[in-house]
């Protein structure tokens, strides 16, 4: 991290993530509302970084444009199914409902962060996003592929699986370790693998269960779901590390 001793050096980190607007309960009222499960920002509170909720806009360009001049990171997280779409598929029977509003605002976002290479982590359907986006193709549904739902038990309870990382990889540096059990909650994984991407994790079965990109800046991409383990804020506290990194460069330029 660089440090001159000004406040710019020392600015905290500041994390967006990408949240739901769906149909929402509490108490009286039933209504549309942006929300995320609170595992998300206190992982990133946790390690360090000041978490803020962006949930999808009208004009999402333009949004993601004055959004992303006020963060140092982002976070693409978990939600319903990215639409089949976007990479050119039909759209499977148990495929979820479309969500137009929430792919085009992260998809505006992904394309402002990767023009300032902004440090990005992309978690479940974020991972499947950030694939879509660079030219990937998804499994609609892995049981049909793979022949079991070893990925999602569903009832609202995470799988557990052992996900296997390459050396020399950036998740490698992060993890420490050539092996990682995780908490699973997905139907739909990687097929066809976006440009300027390398698989960085499998399965035994052969799903790509982690990615980061090839070329310039941090861009780490996970099947699973680290926020459900509230004892390992490793992923995190990479994002918040980088982050720190990119706030440091960023706003050492601006008072340059």
């Amino acid at each position: 991290m660089v440090s001159n001793g000004s406040e710019a050096a020392r600015r905290t980190p500041v994390v967006g993530l990408t949240t739901y607007l769906e149909q929402a309960k509490q108490g009286v009222w039933d209504v549309r509302a942006a929300f995320l499960p609170q595992e998300y920002f206190d992982a990133v509170t946790a390690s360090g970084g000041v978490a803020v909720l962006l949930p999808p806009q009208p004009n999402p360009e333009a949004a993601a444009s004055a959004v992303l001049d006020g963060l140092d990171g982002l976070i693409f997280t978990g939600g319903l199914d990215v639409q089949p779409e976007l990479y050119g598929a039909e759209r499977h029977p148990l495929t979820d409902p479309p969500r137009a509003d929430r792919d085009a605002w992260e998809l505006a976002l992904l394309r402002g962060a990767e023009v300032r290479r902004m440090p990005v982590l992309a978690i479940c359907r974020g991972l499947q996003l950030v694939n879509v986006a660079r030219g990937g193709t998804l499994h609609q549904h892995l049981p049909e592929v793979l022949g079991t739902e070893r990925f999602r038990v569903g009832g609202g309870v995470f799988a557990s699986n052992t996900v296997h990382i390459d050396e020399g990889t950036a998740l490698a540096a992060i993890i420490g370790q050539p092996q990682l059990d995780v908490h699973s909650y997905h139907h739909q994984g990687v097929d066809r693998l976006g440009d300027g991407l390398v698989a960085t994790a499998h399965t035994d079965d052969g799903l790509v269960q982690a990615f980061e990109s090839t070329g310039e800046g941090y861009l780490v991409g996970v099947q699973w779901h680290p926020e459900h383990d509230v004892e390992d804020r490793r992923l995190f506290a990479g994002l918040v590390d980088a982050a720190a990194e990119y706030s440091a460069r960023t706003r050492v330029r601006e008072n340059a």
